[in-house]
C-alpha cells in the first residue's frame, strides 16, 4: 500500500532534515574540535601532565552533573512526535486552529519537561561539588585556584542547564542551523578564554593552576544563554507556546501532571534516569578507575590519548549518532492509534544498515592506519614532554577502541528511540550484567594480564562488544515484531575485507612491542566476531 501525499511529504521532510542536521552537527563538532585543538597546541608545551590530569577530573565532574541532570530528559523529549508545523510560506491555505493548537501543545510539553533538567541539576551540582571537594587527592587540592575552579564549573553547569528549554525546541523541530549558529561561537569563546588566560599567566609568570579551564567553561555557558536567547526568543511571536514553564491547555488534562508535565514523557524520563545511573558508570568507568587508582600524571596521559584518539568519534560518529536518534524517534513514534507504519520501520532499518556498513568500511581504514599515524602526529604537536613511547603506544591502542564505540552508539540510538518503558527497565537490568562484565574484564587485563593502560582500553572494548550484542539482538527482535527482518548477511561486509585489514595492521605494526601486537589481534578478532 502506497503512502498518502501528506505521509510522503512528511517522510521527505524528516529525511531531508536528518541529512541536513547531520551536516550541521558534524560542522559543530568539527569547529569545536578545531578551536579546542588550536587552543591546546598553544598551551600544551607549557602545560604539565599533572595540571592536565586535574583538568580531566574537572571535566568528569562537569560531565557527571550534566549527564545525570539532562540525559534522561533529552532522551524522553526525543520520543515526543514531531508536530505538523503550520507553514504559511509553502501553502496558500491558512492552518486551522486544531493544527496550530496541536503544534503549540507538543512544543510546550517539551519545553515544560526540559525544566526538570534544572530541577535535577541543582541538587546534582551541590552533591557532586561536595563529594569532589571531600575526596579530591591532596596533590590536586594544592594546585592554585583549585577550589574556586570547582565552584565556577558547578555554576557553569547550572547555567548550561538553564538553556535546555531552548535546546528541546531546537531538537524537536530539527533547527540544527540555529544550534550551529549558537554553539560554534560558544566553543570558540571557550577556547579563546582558556588559551588567553594561560598565555597571560605565562607572560606575567603567575600560576593560575586550572582556573583557565574553569573560566573557559563559564564563558561557554554564558555564550549559550545569550546565543539561544537571541536566536529563539522571537520564535514565540509566530507560535502559541512559551519558553517559560506554562500550564498546558489540553482537551485531556489527565495526560499532564500538575497541568504542565506530560505524564508519558515524565514516565520515560524516569525509567531512562535509573538506566543512566548504570550507563554513566560504564561510559565513564575508565576515567573513574584512573581517578581512583592512578596518579595525576597517568590521568593526564590517558586524557591526552582519549582527546586525540577520540577526535574521529567526536567529529563524525557522535553527530551521526545524534541525528540518527532523532530520525529513529520521528519514524518509530506510534500514530494516534498506537501503531507503527511499516514503511517507517523499514526506512529506519535501511538507515541503520547503511550506517553499520559504512562504519565497517571506515574501521578497515582506522585499524591499520590510525595506530601508525597518531603517535607520529603527537610527536610533532605535543613537544618533548609528551613524546614518550608509553603515550604513543597508548594512543595506538586507543584507535582500536573507536570503531567499537561507534557500533555501540548507533545501535543504542535505535534502542533508545524504539524501546517502551518496560523494555527500558529490562535494558537497565542488563546494564548491571554489562557492569559485571566490564569489571571482570578490567580485573583480568589490569591485574592478571598486567597490561596497564592497554588493559583498560581492552576492557572498554569488551564493554562495547557485550552492549552492542544486546542492542543488536533487541533490534532484530523489534523489527521482526513489526513485520521486518534483519539478517547479518545484509549488515556485514565481506570477510575478505577484514582479512586484508588484519594483514595490513600486522604488517604495519612490525617492530612494535609484543603487548601492542597482541592487543591489535584481539581488537581485530573482536570486531570480526561482533559483526558475524
Amino acid at each position: 500500500m502506497g503512502m498518502t501525499k501528506p505521509d510522503d511529504a512528511r517522510m521527505g521532510k524528516i529525511m531531508s532534515s536528518s541529512a541536513t542536521g547531520t551536516s550541521f552537527l558534524i560542522l559543530i563538532q568539527l569547529a569545536s574540535r578545531i578551536f579546542t585543538f588550536t587552543s591546546n597546541q598553544l598551551i600544551l608545551r607549557s602545560l604539565s601532565p599533572v595540571v592536565l590530569g586535574i583538568a580531566a577530573q574537572l571535566e568528569l565532574f562537569q560531565v557527571s552533573i550534566l549527564y545525570f541532570s539532562r540525559e534522561s530528559i533529552r532522551m524522553a523529549i526525543q520520543r515526543q512526535p514531531i508536530p505538523s508545523s503550520p507553514d504559511n510560506k509553502k501553502s496558500s491555505v491558512e492552518p486551522d486552529a486544531t493544527t496550530t493548537d496541536s503544534h503549540s501543545v507538543a512544543s510546550q510539553a517539551v519545553v515544560n519537561v526540559s525544566y526538570l533538567s534544572l530541577v535535577l541539576g541543582i541538587p546534582s551540582s551541590l552533591m557532586f561539588t561536595m563529594l569532589y571537594q571531600r575526596f579530591v587527592p591532596e596533590e590536586a587540592s594544592n594546585i592554585a585556584f583549585f577550589y574556586p575552579s570547582v565552584i565556577l564549573i558547578g555554576a557553569a553547569s547550572l547555567m548550561e542547564l538553564s538553556t535546555e528549554p531552548f535546546f528541546s525546541v531546537v531538537q524537536q523541530h530539527m533547527l540544527y542551523e540555529k544550534r550551529a549558529a549558537v554553539e560554534m561561537p560558544a566553543a570558540f569563546l571557550r577556547s579563546a578564554v582558556t588559551c588567553s588566560a594561560f598565555i597571560y599567566a605565562s607572560q606575567v609568570k603567575y600560576d593560575l593552576g586550572v582556573l583557565p579551564f574553569a573560566l573557559g567553561h563559564l564563558s561557554y555557558s554564558l555564550a549559550l544563554i545569550c546565543g539561544y536567547s537571541l536566536a529563539l526568543l522571537r520564535t514565540t511571536n509566530a507560535t502559541r507556546f512559551s519558553f517559560l514553564l506554562t500550564r498546558i491547555q489540553s482537551r485531556d488534562p489527565s495526560n499532564y501532571f500538575l497541568g504542565r508535565f506530560s505524564c508519558q514523557l515524565t514516565s520515560i524520563a524516569t525509567n531512562v534516569f535509573f538506566q543512566s545511573l548504570v550507563k554513566h558508570l560504564l561510559t565513564q568507568g575508565d576515567t573513574m578507575m584512573l581517578a581512583a587508582l592512578s596518579g595525576l600524571e597517568d590521568q593526564g596521559m590517558y586524557s591526552l590519548a582519549s582527546n586525540y584518539g577520540g577526535l574521529v568519534a567526536r567529529i563524525v560518529f557522535q553527530p551521526l549518532e545524534e541525528s540518527s536518534r532523532n530520525l529513529f524517534s520521528a519514524l518509530l513514534s506510534p500514530n494516534e492509534d498506537g501503531k507503527l507504519k511499516k514503511l517507517h520501520v523499514r526506512t529506519s532499518r535501511d538507515h541503520l544498515i547503511d550506517i553499520l556498513r559504512a562504519y565497517q568500511l571506515l574501521s578497515v581504514l582506522i585499524f591499520p592506519l590510525g595506530p601508525m599515524m597518531v603517535p607520529q602526529l603527537l610527536h610533532i604537536l605535543g613537544g618533548r614532554q609528551w613524546s614518550s613511547p608509553k603515550i604513543g603506544d597508548l594512543l595506538s591502542v586507543y584507535c582500536y577502541y573507536i570503531p567499537f564505540l561507534a557500533f555501540n552508539g548507533i545501535t543504542e540510538a535505535f534502542v533508545s528511540s524504539a524501546a517502551n518503558s518496560q523494555q527500558i527497565r529490562k535494558q537497565t537490568a542488563w546494564m548491571g550484567v554489562f557492569s559485571a562484565c566490564y569489571a571482570l574484564a578490567a580485573y583480568m587485563f589490569l591485574e592478571v594480564g598486567n597490561l596497564g593502560a592497554y588493559g583498560l582500553v581492552l576492557a572498554n572494548i569488551v564493554n562495547m562488544i557485550v552492549r552492542t550484542f544486546w542492542s543488536y539482538s533487541f533490534i532484530k527482535s523489534y523489527l521482526h515484531r513489526n513485520g521486518c527482518s534483519l539478517y547479518t548477511s545484509e549488515v556485514a561486509i565481506r570477510p575478505a575485507s577484514f582479512i586484508l585489514c588484519a594483514l595490513a595492521s600486522l604488517f604495519l605494526s612490525r617492530g612494535v612491542g609484543l603487548k601492542l601486537g597482541i592487543i591489535k589481534v584481539c581488537a581485530l578478532s573482536g570486531s570480526y566476531a561482533l559483526l558475524m
